[in-house]
């Protein structure tokens, strides 16, 4: 399946179920309902409660049929939300104009909807919902039945203070409209990045699963391959030497050998790369700089340590985590990248340095946060891109924030910086204490990362 369609299908997620809207106006039924009694019955004062109960029963059927046509778990699209919720915005406004108009408290019940579509909705729909709102409570200020109450004492509310109503609406619907569309963006860029780095890992679990497979099928393959060369040594023995058989034989002999040799070389790559293997940190920042080496900035390392240096199991997350930092380094970096580390007793710490123009301030203020990207130009000139500045424009900004992601659930802490003055570049340091380094096995930590919960603890509400 491929992963733009993945993260589209995390996109419809977020639409507005229809079971949502119907509840939602069930409950401005019973609230509708409950106001108007109260201020007909209870209160006695006069109401034009036909019209009132007309409505509110057009709000009831509406409900029955949504229910009756659509399963409740059908998502609705962006323009029959819309509609549904233009539905509710003329409904209130029809109540309030046989209640008072915006001399009803309940006035400030318009900006509901304008809430709900501007945490689930496009920002144009959002924005000509609150149009509907802006443009009915406008006609509302000026047309209107009057306010239900007592007729002994009546209440005559100046102008004055329903133009500081009307007005309270209007910045409502814009404080509020903006807050939620920003709050909802956001929560979809979380989403959409954690399921970006989630399908990365998956293809990471594959590659590991198939180096085992491949070791399993050499060891299962030797066998037979043996009895076969066996068997083509004794023919070959038995072949009378010059003829066309004894050359078929040794041909035989030649492809038995060059399978032996592919199969030793796939039990090599289990042994070397493998889901369980172990390398030290030397071995570790060689492979993630072998595949940055072609892009013609040279890579630097340098190890410096007190004691025996740390071994780790492999970790795909660790590799691809610092493979991505070293990947923006590259694209960065003017003429050299700097891969260093040391390691003490109690601490693994990493550094990834370039001599680029380094963070500006904006980045290093929000660095490891989805989709906030500046891409460099070094693989795009190497691939040929006609035009670098387009290419700059096109990264998604979601590396950076997987990269980070990927190291801290492996028990890292990263911190981004700048050079200094005279040196200039980036600066980004990954760090572990010893223990968690060395402990945690390859095989634990890509399970955990394939079936890893999509949202973080930091972002969930307790209880949920």
């Amino acid at each position: 399946m491929p992963d733009h369609f993945n993260i589209a299908l995390a996109r419809s997620s977020r639409r507005l179920r229809l079971d949502t809207l119907v509840k939602l106006r069930w409950l401005a039924v019973l609230g509708q309902s409950v106001a108007v009694g109260v201020v007909h019955l209870g209160l006695g004062f006069p109401v034009p409660i036909a019209a009132c109960v007309l409505l509110i029963a057009a709000s009831v059927w509406l409900n029955i049929g949504l229910r009756a046509s659509f399963p409740m778990s059908h998502r609705l699209g962006d323009r029959a939300a819309s509609g549904l919720l233009a539905y509710d915005v003329l409904q209130l406004g029809a109540l309030l104009y046989l209640t008072g108009g915006l001399e009803n408290p309940f006035a400030l019940l318009f900006l509901a909807p304008v809430l709900i579509s501007a945490t689930a909705q496009p920002p144009r729909h959002t924005f000509v919902l609150g149009c509907l709102v802006v443009v009915t409570a406008s006609v509302l200020a000026f047309v209107h039945q009057p306010l239900p109450w007592s007729a002994a004492r009546p209440l005559d509310l100046p102008p004055l203070y329903v133009g500081g109503i009307w007005v309270s609406i209007l910045l409502g619907v814009v404080f509020t409209a903006v807050y939620a569309w920003r709050v909802s963006v956001e929560a979809d860029d979380l989403a959409e990045a954690l399921t970006a780095a989630e399908m990365v890992m998956a293809r990471e679990q594959h590659l590991s699963q198939l180096d085992g497979l491949a070791a399993a099928a050499a060891h299962e393959l030797g066998t037979p391959l043996a009895t076969i060369t066996l068997v083509a040594k004794e023919i070959a023995n038995a072949a009378p030497a010059g003829s066309a058989l004894a050359e078929d034989i040794a041909l035989l002999r030649q492809e038995v050998d060059r399978c032996r040799t592919i199969l030793a070389t796939l039990t090599s790559l289990d042994e070397d790369s493998g889901p369980l293997s172990t390398f030290g940190l030397r071995q570790l920042l060689e492979e993630i700089a072998g595949p940055q080496r072609p892009f013609g900035i040279p890579i630097v390392i340098t190890i410096d340590g007190e004691g025996d240096e740390p071994v780790m199991r492999r970790n795909p997350s660790v590799l691809y985590g610092i493979g991505n930092l070293v990947d923006n380094a590259v694209d960065f970096a003017v003429s050299r990248v700097a891969l260093s580390a040391h390691y003490t007793d109690q601490r693994v710490v990493i550094e990834v340095r370039d001599d680029g123009p380094g963070f500006s301030p904006e980045i290093l203020m929000r660095a490891g946060e989805p989709y906030i990207t500046s891409r460099g130009r070094n693989r795009e000139r190497v691939a040929g891109v006609a035009n670098p500045d387009e290419a700059v424009r096109q990264g998604l900004g979601l590396g950076l924030f997987i990269a980070k992601t990927l190291l801290e659930r492996s028990g890292a802490q990263l911190r981004f910086a700048n050079g200094p003055r005279d040196e200039g570049g980036a600066r980004i340091t990954i760090a572990w204490q010893r223990t968690v380094f060395e402990a945690r096995t390859g095989a634990d930590r890509d399970n955990s990362l394939v079936h890893w919960d999509p949202i973080p603890k930091l972002f969930r509400r307790q209880p949920v």
